[in-house]
């Protein structure tokens, strides 16, 4: 009995250093399993926004100018709605769903066109209110956790997805705010001129334009989130749009001589970047809220500007610019269990 008690003594420290080496700590297991973490969030991104177009028609005709239409429709008071949903897998891997939805804020249409005698200068301006409609946005990306910082402190993640972006403007009314001698004076043909400066303004209770513009876009970003102290981090995204696709339809409805559904549409390929950045604070253990500053941005690089007119056929002409932005405060809460 004696012999085997000396004997297991150095067993039991070999098997002890043994599942010590061969064991990994809690924190580690914890690390590695491949438990499901799901964070679910609510927000409001408090924005305002611009969509604006210009194309180049003069080679249809060398009365008119380059660009020969530009309209830029601006908004603010948009408040959107916004929740997320990530899921993460184990230690590493996430997919994520984020929706948003507003009602478009007021705001003001600017319509130019421009006469070649112009010299580049508009030749009309019009402006229209801004009283609707609607905005709606999906963002869907799987990622995975690329750095974690030392002490827990925070960590860094890569993603990949698809954006979605759905944005309608209702303009009501027009007021004429400039008709130079060349827009009163130049015979567009039959004797239609581009404007009179004695025009009566259409009130703005009356639908003018309606223009209803989608992205579809391609997104490769990186996401970090950073703790100062136990209860308060900062965080920040950027995500590039190496591709976008656009497709707009713009009806104008007090113009007769074009079909209304849609008067012109417009097809681009293009790229864009979203950029995020804010500061988070604990509540209570895993629920914080948070608060930031975002801004999107989606560009065109190629694209087409076509008519539909009534009783004639169709024309494409080069859509020379084309771009949407949109910015503002955001805030929100989220849970994570």
């Amino acid at each position: 009995m004696r012999f085997i008690r000396r004997a297991c003594a150095p067993c039991a420290i070999s098997a002890l250093i043994f599942l010590t080496w061969a064991i990994p700590p809690a924190d580690a297991q914890d690390t590695e399993s491949p438990r499901v973490k799901i964070d679910l969030a609510a927000g409001t991104w408090i924005s305002s926004g611009e969509t604006r177009w210009a194309h180049n028609a003069s080679g249809s005709s060398a009365l008119l100018g380059n660009p020969t239409s530009k309209l830029i429709y601006q908004d603010h008071g948009t408040n959107v709605a916004e929740l997320t949903a990530k899921v993460a897998v184990g230690p590493r891997f996430f997919a994520r769903l984020n929706l948003g939805y507003a009602g478009i804020g007021s705001g003001q249409l600017t319509d130019n066109d421009y006469l070649a005698a112009d010299g580049g200068n508009p030749s009309l301006t019009t402006q229209s209110d801004i009283n609707g409609n609607a905005m709606f946005y999906l963002n869907a990306d799987v990622g995975a956790r690329a750095m974690n910082f030392a002490n827990r402190r925070g960590w860094l993640e890569v993603f990949g997805g698809f954006q979605y972006w759905h944005q309608e403007y209702q303009a009501f009314g027009v007021q004429q705010v400039n008709c130079t001698n060349a827009g009163a004076s130049v015979d567009l043909g039959g004797g239609q001129t581009l404007c009179n400066p004695g025009a009566a303004p259409i009130p703005n209770s009356v639908l003018a334009i309606t223009n209803t513009t989608n992205w579809y876009s391609l997104r490769v970003g990186g996401q970090i989130e950073y703790q100062l102290t136990s209860r308060f981090g900062v965080q920040g995204s950027v995500t590039l749009l190496p591709v976008s696709i656009m497709e707009t339809k713009d009806t104008h409805h007090l113009r007769n001589d074009l079909q209304q559904n849609p008067s012109f549409s417009m097809v681009g390929i293009g790229m864009g970047a979203d950029v995020d950045v804010g500061a988070k604070f604990m509540i209570i253990r895993n629920l914080f809220v948070n608060v930031g500053y975002r801004l999107w941005w989606n560009y065109m690089i190629d694209g087409t500007w076509t008519n539909h007119p009534v009783g004639a056929s169709s024309e494409s002409f080069p859509l020379t610019q084309f771009q949407t932005y949109r910015q503002g405060l955001t805030a929100g809460i989220n849970y994570t269990f």
